[in-house]
């Protein structure tokens, strides 16, 4: 699921600079289907209007699923309470914001209460992991950067497109939950 040419990092960039983030994948059921929570970018945050994890930076002496809690909290007022951390998932780096995505996987036995936070969550998307793993879910779209057209696959769902980073996150997921990948 990663867009092809995959960036790397900017020249000169040194790796010890990385700055980390934490993003909870939060799977809950509804009538029996596993849902994720995922929320869309307000248009006052960076990366306005893509989908992303609920999530952000990591703070000083805090654990990834911490930050994870913390920011879900912070962004869709998830209640931590209810959820039962299962671990992480492979970290994803992010060249173009220098980022170090560190995904965290969650689990409430029913669905959370959850409101979007003013100014940085325009909406709260809930999907279903069979929609997700839908022949025909995934597509391939362009997109430029830097002067350059890139291929990026991507999950399109219910009239939403999630790519980079988040459909990498989530790609992994389905993998780890038994999907065999994309139909051809």
């Amino acid at each position: 699921m990663a867009p092809q040419p995959r960036g790397s990092w900017p020249p000169g960039f040194d790796a010890n600079g990385v700055r980390h983030a934490a993003g909870l994948l939060l799977l809950f059921p509804v009538r029996e289907h596993g849902h994720l929570v995922l929320t869309v970018r307000s248009e006052h945050v960076r990366h306005s209007g893509q989908v992303s994890l609920p999530g952000g930076v990591v703070e000083p002496g805090e654990a990834f699923e911490q930050a994870a809690l913390r920011e879900a909290h912070e962004e869709i007022s998830l209640q931590g309470d209810n959820v039962r951390v299962l671990g992480t998932l492979t970290p994803v780096d992010i060249p173009v914001s220098g980022f170090r995505l560190h995904p965290v996987v969650g689990v409430c036995d029913q669905p959370p209460s959850l409101i979007a936070a003013d100014g940085e969550v325009a909406r709260i998307l809930e999907v279903r992991l069979d929609d997700l793993m839908a022949p025909g879910a995934v597509v391939v779209t362009e997109r430029e950067r830097d002067g350059q057209r890139i291929a990026v696959p991507a999950f399109s769902v219910g009239g939403d497109e999630i790519w980079g980073a988040t459909a990498m996150v989530l790609a992994e997921l389905l993998v780890v939950l038994g999907w065999a990948g994309p139909a051809e």
